[in-house]
């Protein structure tokens, strides 16, 4: 397959909105290198033109990002305003979040606006999620699933959904999803009491910090490899920005979330990039998206997407 090639958007549901990449943490495999050291926040007045391009839309999803999406100083005002609407929404969450002092009552916050929360965890064993995401990480995540069980996430409550995200430790592909779900499910249960509603597994991009660790340790050219050998063309039917557009802090348009920390926006009629302030007469469908090595990432094996594998085990 070439290097370069288009396959076309068919539809425009989901709304990714990356509020920011401050962070509390620093994860190894993080593809915009987010953190405590990060300012870049998104403004009011973008906010405000995403609010008001939504209502005359197709959305019916906004899934928030960051960095830490809660730590953005409108977060919760944007959350109220997106239920108005009557718009779903999904908060990409780190858990350590919910620990800190001024935090704590999140979870609250999610159950009563029945906020779908996406849970980093990248492993079951308390040294494999410290090895990627910090010392002190592991049982500071299990304390924050253990507040959201209380609340009735995970069980049998149809609008309280936790869903867990599992990213691979190293350079190669994550194991096949249910098989993967079924294991979470058993450790997580017996050992520390906790339930949740499924598993996704993301394939990490060589990209950004994840990038800088594959160079350090001369993997980088070994796992692009693995990426392109693994590829399957028909994961393409089902990649998650031929229906999904991702925005970065400033309100301008990207294909992908990876596209946006590579810098790499969305291109209609010829233009650089594209605002959210320009979008709401311009039809999306059918618009050419390029496909660049690191695209490899979600094509590769069972695929990956934001909403987990592509494909089932066969």
């Amino acid at each position: 397959m070439n290097e370069l090639f288009f396959f076309p958007r068919t539809s425009f549901e989901i709304l990714q909105v990356n509020l920011g990449y401050k962070c509390n943490q620093q994860c190894i495999h993080c593809h915009f290198d987010a953190g405590p050291h990060r300012m870049e926040m998104m403004d009011r007045s973008v906010v405000d033109q995403i609010l008001k391009f939504l209502p005359s839309s197709k959305i019916r999803r906004v899934d928030l990002t960051g960095g830490a999406p809660e730590l953005h100083p409108f977060f919760r005002d944007f959350v109220r305003e997106l239920r108005k609407l009557g718009l779903h929404v999904i908060d990409r969450c780190n858990l350590t979040i919910l620990n800190i002092p001024g935090y704590e009552d999140l979870v609250e916050f999610f159950a009563d606006h029945q906020i779908e929360v996406f849970a980093s965890l990248p492993c079951y064993l308390k040294e494999n999620v410290e090895a990627q995401r910090g010392q002190g990480v592991f049982e500071n995540s299990l304390n924050a699933l253990r507040r959201l069980n209380q609340v009735g996430y995970g069980g049998k409550e149809p609008h309280l959904i936790l869903n867990l995200v599992y990213n691979p430790l190293g350079p190669f592909l994550p194991p096949p999803q249910e098989k993967l779900e079924e294991e979470y499910r058993r450790q997580l249960g017996e050992h520390h009491g906790i339930v949740f509603n499924r598993l996704f597994t993301i394939t990490n991009m060589p990209i950004k910090r994840f990038k800088n660790l594959l160079v350090s340790r001369g993997e980088y050219l070994s796992y692009l490899q693995l990426l392109r050998e693994s590829h399957h063309h028909e994961n393409l039917n089902s990649v998650m920005c031929r229906k999904l557009i991702s925005i970065d802090w400033q309100g301008y348009l990207y294909d992908c979330d990876f596209n946006q920390s590579l810098g790499l926006p969305l291109q209609i009629e010829n233009r650089c990039r594209v605002h959210i302030s320009e979008l709401k007469d311009i039809n999306l469908e059918g618009n050419p998206i390029p496909f660049r090595s690191h695209c490899y990432g979600c094509t590769a094996g069972q695929g990956s997407s934001c909403t987990g594998a592509l494909q089932q085990a066969s």
